[in-house]
């Protein structure tokens, strides 16, 4: 099965067309022709089955022909995790997070964050292939990257957490971590959080947490927090 996404279709739609890029994915590079079946979501929960009637390379058009919905998990995770020095770092944690499962991720640049100046949108893109990929019909939201102290003082969660090196007390991510309530937690970048940052977070009522023995890349403690958070409520 090959998802296709396309955020425009809707449940009430009976026929629906794809714009120029995507028709001419479809029809030249996939090379679909009539009557194949084509699989979309909306990434809000549907799943369309549809047959294309018009292998139109320009406009390319299907008919419905059954669609199904699935609702979200009960709880939402939030990963706010720093922008790595590699663009490709970043993408390949985006990619993973999505493919195991993520409903918000916000790039929050932090004192020694050492790329502060992010396109947004390739992370959407690559984002989007994760979710094709894995075959869901939810697409996480992806935030524009935003100062440290501002996203505390607005971002609120069930449970809040800041994943951080420094050798003060800190808990087990796994032991305090609760099923099917809502989860925010930081990761910071490659030269971890800055003390001040820290503190600036308990005083926030974030729960200081490691996420095991070793020191993690930024991209993978974004993933080992997002795979955590799954296996726990699986």
């Amino acid at each position: 099965m090959q998802l296709f996404y396309n955020s425009n279709i809707s449940q009430e739609d009976i026929f629906f067309n794809f714009d120029r890029d995507e028709s001419r994915h479809i029809v030249k590079v996939l090379r679909k022709k009539e009557g194949d079946t084509l699989y979309i979501t909306n990434g809000q929960g549907w799943i369309f089955e549809a047959q294309l009637v018009d292998a139109n390379n320009k406009n390319s058009s299907v008919k419905i022909i059954s669609k199904q919905f699935s609702e979200k998990r009960k709880f939402k995770l939030h990963l706010a995790v720093a922008p790595t020095k590699m663009n490709d770092r970043y993408e390949w944690f985006l990619e993973k997070a999505t493919e195991i499962g993520v409903d918000t991720i916000t790039p929050i640049i932090c004192e020694r964050s050492e790329r502060k100046v992010i396109k947004t949108e390739r992370f959407e893109r690559i984002v989007q292939s994760a979710m094709k990929q894995s075959l869901q019909n939810y697409l996480p939201k992806l935030n524009a990257p935003i100062d440290f102290k501002a996203f505390i003082e607005k971002n609120t969660a069930d449970q809040k957490f800041i994943a951080h090196c420094e050798d003060t007390e800190r808990t087990d991510f796994k032991a305090v971590l609760e099923t099917n309530k809502d989860c925010l937690i930081l990761i910071g970048p490659e030269g971890d959080f800055s003390v001040k940052e820290i503190q600036m977070a308990l005083q926030h009522d974030y729960i200081p947490v490691t996420l095991g023995e070793t020191r993690l890349r930024t991209e993978t403690a974004g993933v080992v927090a997002c795979h955590t958070v799954a296996l726990l409520n699986a």
